[in-house]
């Protein structure tokens, strides 16, 4: 659990055993989570961690922690991998976040309540389901 208010969780089952998929979420975390240090939405909000997210947490095979602050808004995106007993597995990604002041309360309401955060969180659980079932 995270002392951030909760947001939302999102699931999706994948057809790969739970190792694989653990190596596919790492794989997309290090690749596609974040934007580069350079970039112009990085500067703007003004992340920390510069690309918007560290681990924060780790459990191989079971559990990464991804988390990170700025200007409006300190959040952290959590997945948790659940082996299924006919060798799927199941990922669940769960959001927390604080949106500080009425300049938090704005981009809440831009980000969230948009539902642009709900795409981004279902375009990632895609990104690793893709990852998984592809050949290394």
């Amino acid at each position: 659990m995270s002392e951030l208010p909760y947001l939302d969780e999102h699931t999706v089952v994948i057809a790969a055993p739970r190792d694989a998929v653990w190596v596919a979420l790492c794989r997309y975390a290090d690749a596609s989570i974040g934007v580069s240090a350079g970039h112009p939405l990085a500067k703007l909000l003004g992340t920390d961690p510069a690309p918007g997210f560290a681990v924060t947490a780790s459990r191989p095979g079971q559990h990464l922690g991804l988390g990170g602050r700025h200007r409006f808004s300190r959040y952290l995106l959590t997945f948790d991998l659940t082996e299924l007993p006919d060798g799927r597995t199941r990922v669940s990604a769960r959001s927390y976040g604080e949106f500080p002041g009425l300049p938090g309360l704005i981009y809440r309401t831009l980000v969230v309540g948009s539902r642009g955060h709900v795409l981004a969180v279902r375009h990632m659980l895609r990104g690793i389901r893709r990852q998984s079932l592809s050949p290394a």
